[in-house]
């Protein structure tokens, strides 16, 4: 098959049969650990951290936003959907969030407030609002 066979067992008998491991005797030297270093998940969710916080940052200084809307308690349930949706969810329009999204948040305050009116009897307390 092969016409110099010499130079066949050449390259096979210059590799290293073996590679001593701590804690795990010989192994293949093609199994030992590679000599480059990788970055760790420590480090990838610093990256990670530092990006998302660049690019909401961009948002809140494009659009004026008080820094202190990330100490908001909506805060967080806005961002951790976002996260889980992944890639490729396309983000809510100005007309869906002035149109639908708006009537279905006046909705739910509207009910909140129904169900807060019933106990206004009971304990004599109303709600006021100056917006």
């Amino acid at each position: 098959m092969y016409q110099e066979e010499s130079d066949v067992e050449k390259i096979v008998s210059n590799l290293p049969r073996s590679v001593s491991v701590a804690g795990y005797g010989r192994i293949d030297p093609f199994l030992s650990k590679p000599k480059s270093e990788q970055i760790t998940l420590k480090g990838m969710v610093k990256g990670t951290r530092n990006t998302l916080g660049r690019y909401i940052g961009k948002w809140f200084y494009d659009k004026g936003i008080p820094f202190d809307a990330a100490n908001s308690p909506y805060f967080p349930p806005l961002v951790n959907p976002i996260q889980r949706a992944g890639p490729g969810v396309k983000l809510p329009t100005a007309y869906e969030l002035s149109g639908p999204i708006l009537d279905e948040e006046v909705e739910e305050v509207r009910k909140w407030i129904e169900e807060y009116k019933q106990s206004w009897p009971r304990t004599g307390i109303t709600l006021t609002s100056d917006g």
